[in-house]
């Protein structure tokens, strides 16, 4: 049985994988970092006990449509998982989806911030919190500077090892030796044995999924965001 589902993840991460080209001419990885896109990663995936988050985001991975984008691409892609109510998509009429032209489409999201607000900047935190509760969703926020690595690491495995929540992470890229600012994306998978952690890096035009080591993921949200002045870190999102 085993062999039988190994062999069915398999071949839905290569299928994804090759889909439309998503991987083409991606910036270089640093050695310390494990492509999702190669043998060893997939193998990650496969021997990982904590990965029910994967398949829910994956069906919905997106890239982010510009550089400030990140945590709106980061959040479709979660609140489409949730299977939270969507608005109505204008490019596809009568379908209902999040998408990053209509997130904030409602009244209560653009009373937090607006879309130009966040082409400009990007967001924080707080302010990544306060996005997704305008779709009441329960979202639960943790700073660097408020736990240790061996909470971050419990809080978020066991998380992957339940269905209907997420998390997304906002970490330094130039902590783990990516090119270079603050960033946001979703986790998605565990692997206990090596310790690594598989970020679903939402700027798909810039680096491919990567699996990191929980040492090294941890000292990237322990970094402080300029924007706001406390560390970063990640938060915890369910129905």
């Amino acid at each position: 049985m085993k062999i039988v589902i190994s062999i069915v993840i398999k071949a839905f991460i290569l299928s994804w994988i090759f889909a439309d080209g998503v991987f083409a001419q991606t910036l270089k990885l640093p050695s310390n970092l494990i492509p999702f896109n190669s043998s060893e990663g997939e193998k990650l995936l496969i021997n990982s006990q904590f990965r029910n988050d994967y398949f829910p985001l994956s069906i919905h991975f997106i890239t982010q449509k510009n550089q400030a984008y990140c945590g709106v691409a980061s959040m479709v892609m979660v609140l489409n998982a949730l299977n939270i109510a969507a608005p109505e998509t204008p490019e596809y009429p009568s379908f209902h989806m999040f998408t990053q032209e209509n997130f904030f489409n409602s009244d209560r999201t653009r009373k937090v911030s607006s879309a130009s607000a966040i082409s400009r900047r990007g967001m924080n935190l707080e302010r990544l919190a306060q996005l997704l509760e305008s779709y009441d969703v329960k979202v639960k926020i943790y700073h660097a500077g408020d736990i240790d690595i061996s909470q971050f690491r419990q809080l978020v495995a066991d998380n992957l090892k339940q269905p209907n929540n997420f998390v997304i992470v906002n970490y330094l890229r130039k902590s783990i030796g990516q090119e270079t600012g603050g960033h946001i994306s979703p986790i998605a998978a565990y692997d206990q044995s090596t310790d690594r952690f598989l970020i679903l890096d939402v700027s798909r035009y810039k680096y491919p999924p990567v699996w990191v080591k929980a040492q090294e993921l941890w000292q990237a949200i322990a970094t402080v965001d300029l924007d706001g002045g406390k560390t970063r870190g990640f938060v915890l999102i369910s129905r």
